[in-house]
């Protein structure tokens, strides 16, 4: 009988360092292990919409920051937001500075397709993007962009 108690009790000890060791290792997962994702920030709001139009911004910083590859296209008011004005002037509320989180992209590969008839339509030219990781682009390679991407979100 002693035989049996000291072998339940050692099979209940067993068995509790098992479950104690299975929920461990799957808590203990880095990000670092985790895919690293593709990611399209589509945005169509200008800088009349400045907390959503830096919110897009802010995103593609925080997918950046964690090591995933991030293009925007910015289309309809938005192709305004890379005008260094519109850079220097927009600030979020609770989504922070635009300037902030253009330079962190553009620091971190990340790449920005424009609406070439977006743009057309308000008055941009090369000068406005000169010097920055930016193209004018037709609704083909949004198409495309997105059908290559892992993920895309639309602000």
């Amino acid at each position: 009988m002693r035989n049996k108690s000291r072998l339940f009790i050692a099979l209940c000890f067993l068995l509790a360092c098992c479950t104690v060791q299975a929920q461990t290792s799957t808590t203990n997962s880095t990000p670092t292990t985790a895919k690293k994702m593709k990611f399209l920030i589509h945005i169509t709001c200008g800088p009349e919409n400045a907390t959503k139009a830096a919110l897009g911004f802010l995103v593609a910083k925080t997918a950046i920051d964690e090591g995933h590859s991030v293009t925007l296209f910015l289309a309809g008011d938005a192709v305004t937001l890379l005008k260094d004005a519109e850079l220097d002037k927009v600030v979020g509320l609770g989504t922070g500075k635009l300037r902030e989180h253009y330079e962190a992209i553009a620091k971190g590969g990340g790449r920005f397709y424009l609406s070439g008839m977006s743009s057309k339509a308000r008055g941009l030219a090369d000068a406005d993007i000169a010097g920055k990781p930016a193209e004018f682009a037709m609704p083909t390679v949004l198409v495309r962009l997105a059908t290559d991407s892992d993920r895309m979100f639309t602000y």
